[in-house]
């Protein structure tokens, strides 16, 4: 940890040790700030977005990823509800969050009420895969978000397609991710599974290859 920190340059070391990062200790289930951060950056999104739709004549791209009725419940219940049964890493989030926005860059998709749980629920599964070491099967994550396995089965492709299988996370991107989440809380963002829960290597490019960190704030 302290050798990617280091490669991180000090920006990254700095923000590392601000957020604390740091296993989990057995038995401990606690909801990570990082929980309450990530579902506050989207409900933000998600009300500005709605208010851009209803006073311009923007009209909503309709996707697989749209419901025909907002989910009754919000989105950080949803975001506990999935940490608690899907038992992935609290990085997994940060992951997720940055494959959202991935996906959005590539998309004319807005983020709204109708399409936020199901771009989640998918985004998180994917991170799980990608980042954890034991992952559940896609109809455990059915279940736990709320949807049929073969409905997040499409949603997964769709998914992956739109960002052209871009999963891979350098320290750079996942070091800014964390600096935008951190300005969330005075307090700061703790994320108790470390960096390399995300598979980050030395050998790994050290360009960011994101264009932005929080664009989902204004999609």
């Amino acid at each position: 940890m302290e050798n990617l920190s280091t490669d991180c340059g000090n920006m990254h070391s700095d923000i590392y040790r601000t957020l604390g990062l740091k296993e989990l200790r057995k038995g401990v289930f606690r909801s990570p700030r990082v929980l309450r951060l990530v579902s506050s950056l989207l409900d933000k999104s998600v009300q500005k977005n709605e208010m851009l739709l209803e006073t311009t004549q923007i009209k909503d791209v309709v996707t697989i990823f749209h419901g025909l009725r907002p989910p009754t419940v919000s989105i950080r219940d949803y975001i506990d509800r999935i940490f608690k049964y899907a038992a992935c890493s609290p990085s997994c989030f940060v992951v997720a969050h940055i494959y959202m926005d991935r996906f959005l860059q590539q998309t004319d998709i807005r983020l709204t009420a109708l399409n936020v749980h199901r771009l989640l629920i998918t985004s998180v599964m994917i991170a799980a895969k990608f980042v954890d070491d034991a992952f559940f099967n896609n109809a455990y994550y059915a279940k736990v978000g709320g949807v049929s396995t073969e409905e997040l089965n499409r949603l997964e492709m769709k998914f992956l397609f739109s960002i052209d299988f871009r999963l891979q996370v350098n320290v750079n991107t996942f070091g800014n991710y964390c600096y935008q989440l951190e300005k969330e809380t005075a307090g700061g963002l703790q994320i108790e599974r470390p960096i390399q829960a995300c598979r980050v290597k030395e050998s790994w490019s050290s360009k960011d290859d994101s264009t932005t960190c929080s664009s989902t704030i204004s999609r």
